[in-house]
């Protein structure tokens, strides 16, 4: 009974970071074709390093102490921040030109990734059956690296290279954001973590005049509805990356990290189910053979997932 409490006590958590997200992923593509077709990427990077914000107070209601950190985690916390940066303005070049689900079923290197930098960083082990799994996500990954018309097939160069950075910050940043936490704790580490993320938005919007003038045009012309969606979409975000880190507590880095596995069924499920109810909101292609290639995809990396579950 206790390891099974023990086990719901991380998986949980662990699920509801990847369904936030995958709540996220729509808005952002939402945002980035309705509000900010043109250097939509940085304003949205401006908006979600300035919502930070949001979470600063809840955090020290939670713990008075966050203030009480050593200064070397404190810097080690700044590169996460800067990790942070780096993952979004990636994942946004990505959306920006592909449909969510394509891109977040890319997502599923992270663990891959997780798993190298566990062991390299907090001596974690990886076995035969993993390193077998770890291909199989390689190869779900690869089926949607190509566009399919015919019999034409193009290499997806944008799509995979921004998402490999996007990935390797992600992996990297939970990793050293555990490591932190471990001596520390959450609330302490999200505190700062945020706090720097703020002032990072600070820097952009005093020195990228581009897209301080675009972050006020749009802010002027769509307030509330631009300030509503970005809101909800960088609380959603928090709320997931505090639930992650929760469960990273409670379980190895690369275990927390392959629950992404069921983002990209979250993404596709959504996108199909805008594209029921609200065809306009829709972004996923929805012909039955790119249905088919992004099931089998995620399907592919799932098997992956179960492996080094079980493993």
């Amino acid at each position: 009974m206790a390891d099974n409490t023990a086990s719901v006590g991380w998986f949980l958590p662990a699920l509801a970071g990847p369904l936030l997200y995958a709540v996220t992923n729509h808005i952002d593509k939402h945002l980035l074709q309705t509000y900010f077709r043109q250097g939509g990427v940085g304003v949205l990077i401006l908006y979600s390093a300035l919502l930070s914000a949001m979470a600063l107070p809840v955090v020290w209601w939670a713990d008075p102490s966050v203030l009480d950190v050593d200064l070397h985690n404190i810097l080690i916390l700044g590169g996460v921040a800067v990790l942070d940066v780096l993952l979004l303005w990636a994942y946004l070049n990505a959306l920006a030109a592909d449909e969510p689900t394509v891109v977040i079923v890319f997502y599923q290197l992270v663990p891959v990734l997780g798993l190298g930098f566990g062991y390299l960083l907090l001596g974690e082990t990886i076995s035969a059956a993993q390193l077998a799994a770890m291909a199989a996500i390689l190869a779900g990954a690869a089926l949607v690296s190509f566009e399919v018309e015919g019999k034409r097939r193009r290499f997806k160069r944008h799509t995979v290279g921004w998402m490999a950075l996007a990935c390797t910050c992600w992996a990297l940043e939970t990793t050293i954001f555990k490591k932190v936490a471990l001596q520390e704790n959450v609330w302490r580490s999200f505190f700062w973590e945020h706090l720097i993320l703020v002032g990072v938005g600070l820097g952009i919007f005093t020195f990228a005049s581009q897209y301080r003038r675009r972050f006020l045009h749009g802010f002027r012309n769509n307030s509330v509805a631009v300030l509503s969606l970005n809101v909800l979409n960088e609380g959603l975000y928090m709320t997931g990356n505090l639930a992650v880190a929760f469960a990273a507590m409670l379980a190895p880095v690369a275990l927390i990290l392959l629950m992404n596995a069921f983002q990209p069924f979250f993404v596709l499920l959504i996108g199909l189910g805008l594209a029921w109810a609200f065809p306009k909101l829709a972004t996923e292609r929805i012909e039955a053979r790119h249905l088919l290639r992004k099931s089998v995809a995620i399907g592919i990396t799932g098997v992956g997932t179960y492996v080094l579950l079980s493993n």
